[in-house]
């Protein structure tokens, strides 16, 4: 089994499993097994099937508080974050001094648009973990959609400062701060910032989108298109990049060419599935 756990071969682990399992399916080496399994489930992005096993070892022994948080994460992916609140709330209960916990209550917060209990939970694992880049960044991202854009700066610049030392660094508080920037006509900094997000991750597809969008307002066309249809190369589900290209197209006078990018938004938009970026800073 350890094998093919090695080998990324999930299937067969998958079949292993559940064949020992089957043999006692109600002891506690089941529960472990179990446990083991929804770990496997997981890694091959089977979330309902990782949550049913950590359920099924639930009602033979509690789960750790790792597998708790598992779960959630589960949850989230499946798309039922109401089932994942419920338990982050017992985790934070639990272990009051884990930031993780109340940041990812954030993160369901703000999904859900209710910024000011998102701001509070972020706050909360900041003051819990100071070296927190992440959850500055999801500050950043309440107080910018609350039109609070000097709160929103500051908290990316925190969120960049403490990224800085990260052995994987994030471009994301980059992208949304130059963001931000840009809705403030800051541009000559937004473009630095995107710059930097780029050099960070080469083929992030929305920083390519909105360094096109702040080289438009610069008036450096020839340069927009390019990074533009960068964007659109780099994730095909795109939306966005066609809309900004006809615009650019239509300056141009490329009447034909900007009607061709109107057809390939209406197409991509009218899909649910569209890869859109948000005209406010996004997370990953």
């Amino acid at each position: 089994m350890s094998n093919a756990v090695s080998a990324r071969d999930y299937v067969t682990a998958e079949k292993l499993l559940l064949e020992e399992i089957q043999r006692d399916p109600h002891s506690l080496r089941t529960a472990h097994l179990l446990d083991f399994a929804g770990d496997i489930y997981f890694l091959n992005s089977d979330y309902l099937s990782a949550a049913i096993a950590w359920k099924k070892s639930e009602a033979i022994t509690p789960l750790a508080p790792s597998l708790r948080f598992s779960l959630a994460m589960a949850y989230i992916r499946m798309g039922y974050p109401d089932w994942a609140r419920t338990v982050l709330v017992s985790l934070a209960a639990q272990q009051p001094k884990e930031a993780l916990y109340p940041y990812w209550l954030g993160r369901l917060d703000y999904d859900a648009q209710h910024y000011a209990d998102a701001i509070q939970n972020f706050q909360r694992a900041v003051t819990l973990s100071p070296t927190m880049a992440r959850a500055y960044d999801n500050l950043g991202l309440c107080y910018y959609s609350q039109n609070e854009n000097a709160l929103a700066v500051d908290n990316f610049r925190k969120a960049i400062e403490l990224d800085r030392g990260s052995q994987h660094r994030s471009p994301w508080p980059y992208l949304n701060l130059a963001v931000t920037l840009q809705s403030l006509n800051q541009l000559k900094d937004a473009e630095a910032n995107l710059h930097e997000a780029l050099r960070i991750d080469t083929q992030l597809a929305p920083a390519h989108y909105r360094l096109g969008s702040v080289l438009e307002d610069i008036g450096r066309l020839d340069m927009a298109v390019d990074e533009l249809q960068r964007a659109s190369a780099l994730d095909n589900r795109y939306a966005e990049p066609h809309l900004a290209l006809a615009r650019i197209y239509k300056k141009l006078g490329k009447a034909d060419a900007a009607q061709q990018e109107v057809q390939a938004y209406l197409k991509l938009h009218s899909n649910s599935n569209s890869g859109s970026a948000p005209a406010a800073p996004s997370r990953p």
